[in-house]
């Protein structure tokens, strides 16, 4: 939601609608049912406009409750909304059938991402065998900075934009090898600049490669194709020479 001095200004602003989608979007992974008290908590709602709420989107679809635990959680119709998302959007209509093609002769996972704000979203997810289940569902947010998606394309913004976003962006910490220096992962974003390509080792889960290129021809609403391999199976040398050029060739396919 927009900082309180913003939607002040903006008179065409609906608080009450702000208010409603504060609560959806306080489910998560971690808080994926919620009971009355737990999403006041969430929300900084009060428990009576809690209720109102859930009440309003459950009678409309969507939120589901338990009957037994009185628990409220997202309903098969929020899928709706992601499916009008994904095809109001040409680049996603155009990628598809390149990142298929890499899925398919590479054998490895392919993801496509688009920067939100200063994390990454994933749009698209073609899993290997051995991706879990939380690394196969789209709607995934990852803080860019920690992330070969989102380093590859934050290269492609102006200069002061980079070191601006490098400064100021949250980081998060996935494992020990998470790159958590600001001058480090400065380092990362220029050298994705020159090169066009970015790659992470170990640093959202262990054992894991993940190298990322950019593609659209805005750097603003553009994406980016990522594939992760086995670091256990695969070398950063073998990942630069089998996978890094064919991505490259799908992303100028794209555009």
């Amino acid at each position: 939601m927009p900082a309180d001095r913003d939607i002040q200004k903006d008179g065409h602003f609906v608080a009450s609608l702000g208010k409603a989608m504060t609560l959806l979007e306080a489910f998560a992974p971690e808080r994926s049912r919620m009971g009355l008290t737990e999403l006041s908590a969430a929300t900084g709602l009060d428990r009576s406009s809690v209720q109102r709420l859930v009440t309003t989107f459950t009678r409309l679809g969507y939120l589901d409750k338990d009957p037994t635990t009185r628990r409220y959680s997202p309903s098969i119709r929020m899928t709706e909304l992601a499916n009008a998302y994904f095809w109001s959007q040409e680049l996603v209509h155009t990628a598809m059938p390149k990142l298929i093609d890499l899925h398919q002769s590479l054998g490895e996972t392919i993801n496509f991402s688009r920067i939100d704000g200063p994390d990454i979203v994933y749009i698209v997810r073609l899993p290997s065998a051995r991706t879990s289940f939380g690394a196969s569902i789209v709607g995934r947010r990852v803080p860019a900075l920690n992330t070969s998606s989102g380093r590859v394309m934050l290269s492609r913004l102006g200069a002061e934009t980079r070191r601006r976003c490098v400064e100021e962006w949250p980081m998060r910490r996935f494992t020990p090898a998470t790159v958590m220096d600001r001058g480090a992962v400065s380092a990362l974003v220029e050298a994705a600049a020159e090169t066009g390509y970015s790659i992470a080792e170990n640093e959202v889960q262990m054992n894991e490669l993940g190298v990322a290129v950019a593609v659209g021809r805005d750097p603003q609403t553009g994406g980016a194709i990522h594939c992760s391999v086995s670091g256990t199976a695969w070398t950063r040398e073998r990942l630069e020479a089998e996978i890094i050029p064919p991505l490259l060739d799908a992303a100028n396919g794209v555009g």
